[in-house]
């Protein structure tokens, strides 16, 4: 631990986080726990110390990582205690995904689920012994608090050494044997219309015909489901059965929109809803959620014409181009769910920056009119806004949103038109104009962090966003974002010298300044898939043949550093880094299902044998 000015006169304690350059990590820098970053300085002091590592990996904007800190890690009595007895790691999952995977797949398998904060103890060999997610400071409801986990674990480590080393090897073994079995391709048969129809099944039973949606609370936006659906559409257009997919994913994303998931006022939306009506976010949003909806919105568009759909693409846009883009063109990762409900508050609060009391509205948009309809009146109908507030107590178990709003439509803009006897476009005027008003108050809040990582595989995803919002709507100024994002990548993010891509690079301390670290992370499969797939997007919007061959040129690297010859797929992290015991093939959320499309549109491009094979090998 080390101290430093703080920039008013006094010191403040640091420890090794203080030279990381992720926000996540810096969050943590001054925390009065001894964190090391992930690295060979921390298994060096596990080994020779002969202690165990406490693992904590999360991200900047997750809501319980703030929790645990602020309990926790701030703590200086459980400070204490893990530096006495742990050597203790913070790893940014969004920065590391190969060490996130390697570890959550074994809290899945010991603990029955998984989530962040996740905190896993490993021996100075990095094989797992025990772990979990969130730990409570103190025991509560008959569940240890992390006290006592902390204190538990490191006596067991003094007694029983041996037999604890033995039941990490074990543990790694069977994370081995899973993966092995992940790797085996069942068949070389390429799947065919009994996949689809399965598929789509399954999408049937589970789907909520009330508010759409595939899945109950907590409601995720899950825009590959989308992607399929419209493609089961447009193989089948004339048949019930492609009616049906073209109205589920069509209601689904109407629902979205109307919902509180759907930030009205500042635009863009949160990462998911804690209810099945699509109404009280969890209010993060990720720029990768923006970037697929996005496109999903625009697909809904391109096969409608609808431009009420256009209107959401426009919208996330918005978003994206005012509050998450570095610049020089790249994009940051996320906004943060937290924020302080005033300026001079003591402590953040979720959802803080978003939520409105009638009163606030009140005031905010008085007595304005519009031949003779009251601003006030009709927003407050449109929105559903009450005086006691809208969320209900199981929506908000803290607390935190008493007497508060979230804006949220349970009718349609023409129900509310009916209602106040005027037309659909005169209620979108009216209330683009309180948006405004509304949105003019936001901005004197104090704002949610933003995570200013830039991370390639989000950035291809948003370079596919802009690049097919500007072909549908022809809008040559997205088309124009997404060329300055792809040369944002390649002057920040690509070396050319050895065709080596970057995972992920920062915001510098200047408005047009970029920061690296001095040992860089190697780009991750995702990275190379999604940043393949954006560019191909960009071809097909200017016919410019050098994002083609730069396209083909990351295909290449992709083929040469993640596919495995032997029993065939791609690992989602390249070989040569020893503290990764085993390199895996199940990739985040999305990421696999997103690579069959690529490899089919690169060979419909380019042409490419190669990519031919492995399409029909299988990811």
């Amino acid at each position: 631990m080390t101290t430093e000015a703080d920039g008013s006169g006094s010191n403040k304690r640091t420890n090794r986080l203080i030279s990381e350059k992720s926000p996540y990590l810096l969050q943590h820098a001054t925390n009065p726990v001894d964190w090391y970053p992930w690295g060979q300085e921390a298994f060096d002091k596990a080994k020779t110390e002969d202690k165990l590592i406490f693992l904590s990996v999360g991200y900047s904007t997750c809501h319980w990582c703030h929790v645990m800190e602020k309990e926790s890690f701030e703590n200086e009595s459980v400070a204490e205690i893990m530096n006495q007895y742990f050597v203790n790691i913070k790893v940014d999952r969004e920065e590391r995904p190969d060490v996130d995977k390697l570890y959550m797949s074994f809290i899945q398998a010991t603990v029955g689920g998984g989530g962040w904060p996740m905190s896993v103890f490993l021996t100075p060999e990095l094989q797992p012994i025990a772990g979990g997610t969130y730990f409570p400071p103190e025991d509560k409801y008959g569940r240890p608090g992390f006290k006592t986990v902390l204190q538990n674990i490191a006596e067991q480590w003094d007694k029983k050494k041996s037999s604890m080393r033995e039941s990490g090897k074990y543990s790694l073994e069977i994370l081995k044997k899973i993966a092995e079995k992940e790797s085996k391709v069942p068949t070389a048969k390429v799947p065919g219309e009994d996949v689809w129809k399965k598929c789509l099944l399954q999408f049937t039973r589970n789907y909520e015909s009330d508010y759409g949606g595939f899945n109950t609370a907590p409601k995720f936006p899950q825009p590959v489901n989308f992607n399929y659906l419209f493609h089961m559409y447009a193989r089948n257009k004339k048949s019930e059965q492609g009616f049906m997919c073209l109205q589920m994913c069509l209601h689904t994303l109407t629902k979205m929109a109307y919902g509180g998931i759907h930030d009205h006022v500042n635009c863009g939306f949160a990462r998911y809803s804690v209810d099945d009506r699509w109404h009280v976010p969890h209010f993060e949003k990720m720029l990768y959620d923006q970037a697929q909806l996005a496109v999903s919105y625009c697909d809904a568009y391109v096969l409608t014409k609808d431009d009420f759909y256009a209107d959401v693409v426009r919208d996330i846009l918005t978003y994206v181009s005012r509050d998450l883009s570095h610049p020089l063109g790249g994009f940051y990762g996320a906004q943060d769910a937290d924020s302080y409900p005033y300026h001079g508050a003591p402590h953040k609060e979720e959802g803080a920056f978003c939520v409105w009391e009638l009163a606030e509205i009140q005031e905010l948009l008085g007595e304005q009119e519009t031949d003779g309809i009251s601003h006030l009146n009709l927003f407050v109908h449109h929105y559903n806004v009450q005086k006691e507030g809208n969320v209900k107590p199981s929506q908000d178990p803290h607390g935190e949103l008493l007497n508060k709003n979230v804006l949220v439509c349970f009718g349609s803009y023409q129900s509310t038109a009916n209602t106040f006897d005027t037309t659909e476009d005169k209620v979108k005027q009216i209330l683009k104009e309180c948006h405004a008003v509304l949105y003019r108050e936001r901005q004197k809040r104090p704002p949610p962090d933003t995570d200013t990582k830039i991370v390639t595989s989000w950035n291809g995803l948003m370079i596919s966003g802009y690049a097919k919002a500007g072909f549908a709507l022809k809008d040559q100024a997205y088309i124009d974002r997404a060329v300055r994002a792809a040369n944002f990548i390649r002057s920040h993010l690509w070396r050319e010298d050895d065709k080596t891509l970057m995972r992920c690079c920062y915001k510098g301390k200047g408005d047009n300044e970029v920061d690296v670290t001095p040992d860089p992370v190697p780009g991750f499969l995702d990275d190379h898939a999604f940043l393949i797939r954006g560019l191909l997007d960009l071809y097909e919007a200017t016919l410019d043949a050098d994002w083609l061959q730069w396209a083909e040129t990351l295909q290449e690297q992709q083929d040469l550093k993640f596919w495995d010859s032997r029993a065939f797929g791609y690992f989602t992290s390249p070989e040569g880094d020893p503290s990764i015991l085993i390199r895996g093939k199940e990739g985040p959320p999305s990421s696999r299902q997103r690579l069959i499309p690529v490899l089919l549109q690169q060979q419909m491009v380019l042409f490419v044998d190669s990519v031919r094979r492995q399409c029909k090998t299988g990811i």
